[in-house]
């Protein structure tokens, strides 16, 4: 009795803050076969639905939305799969709130798919949860183009790990006879292994003329034991290390064309910019050159 007089005490009126702010809400537990979406009790029969997670299928259920009046959807920012559908919803006018995992595992009670949708909703109803920020589409695009790149330079620096291990483990010390192994005169000594030089004089005098060492100490790093072994794999880290370099190239190329169909947003300042200092870009650097 004692527990029935506390929540009727409890329930008559809701404070200004707990009211409802999203009146046309609906929730999505977003899964990577099916989605979950939950609407307000009131706009159908049955007010939470599966759809899966075909192209199709999005479709209908954006459908299914607008016919329930709905005009704003917050879902879970699960992974990737959430990417497809929004952009669905965002193409059909829906104002969609991404909302992270990590806080709706502080929000109490049992979970499942279908518990999930229906606290979003409501949560998003009451105006209590946070979309994360989402830029513009051509913004999207470029940040799409950079992960890209930034994987393709991940890709390569682990097939120079591969040929550091390659000509460590034949004792030839390129690493000890110039700064940068992939530098102009670290690849030019290591490509002239693969093509057969084990002369170490000859291979010393390829070096840049900045080279802080002398030919007799580099001579000396770059004896060996030629073992066919561990040539073989020097030989493909270096060929998939070129790979990714052309790869990184295009990516580069895609990116500079993306860059000059946007906007600029420089500013109207009157006022010239500093020239950069000069220096040498890293090897894994996009070079913003101008295009005509």
């Amino acid at each position: 009795m004692a527990r029935k007089a506390r929540r009727a005490s409890q329930s008559p009126n809701l404070p200004a803050s707990l009211k409802h702010i999203h009146l046309n809400a609906a929730g999505i537990d977003v899964g990577s076969e099916s989605h979950y979406v939950a609407v307000p009790v009131d706009r159908d029969d049955k007010p939470v639905r599966t759809f899966s997670a075909f192209t199709p299928d999005l479709l209908r259920l954006a459908d299914w939305l607008k016919a329930c009046r709905v005009d704003t959807v917050a879902m879970e920012s699960t992974g990737v799969y959430w990417i497809p559908l929004y952009e669905v919803l965002d193409r059909r006018g829906f104002k969609v709130y991404l909302v992270s995992p990590q806080h709706l595992k502080r929000v109490p009670g049992r979970k499942s798919d279908v518990l999930d949708c229906q606290g979003l909703q409501e949560l998003h109803t009451f105006g209590l949860l946070s979309g994360a920020f989402r830029p513009e589409d051509i913004e999207v695009a470029l940040r799409s183009y950079m992960r890209q790149r930034s994987m393709l330079v991940s890709y390569a620096s682990q097939h120079i790990q591969h040929m550091q291990k390659a000509l460590t483990q034949m004792n030839v010390l390129v690493h000890q006879a110039v700064e940068d192994i992939t530098g102009v005169s670290g690849m030019r000594i290591i490509r002239s292994i693969i093509a057969g030089q084990r002369d170490p004089l000859t291979m010393a005098a390829l070096r840049e003329t900045g080279c802080q060492k002398d030919a007799a100490t580099v001579a000396r790093a770059l004896e060996g034991n030629w073992r066919e072994e561990h040539l073989f794999a020097l030989r493909q880290a270096v060929e998939l290390f070129d790979y990714y370099q052309t790869k990184i190239a295009d990516c580069d190329q895609q990116i500079l064309a993306h860059l000059s169909s946007m906007e600029d947003r420089s500013g109207s300042g009157t006022g010239t910019p500093p020239e950069p200092e000069a220096k040498s870009p890293r090897k894994d650097e996009l070079c913003l050159v101008s295009i005509p």
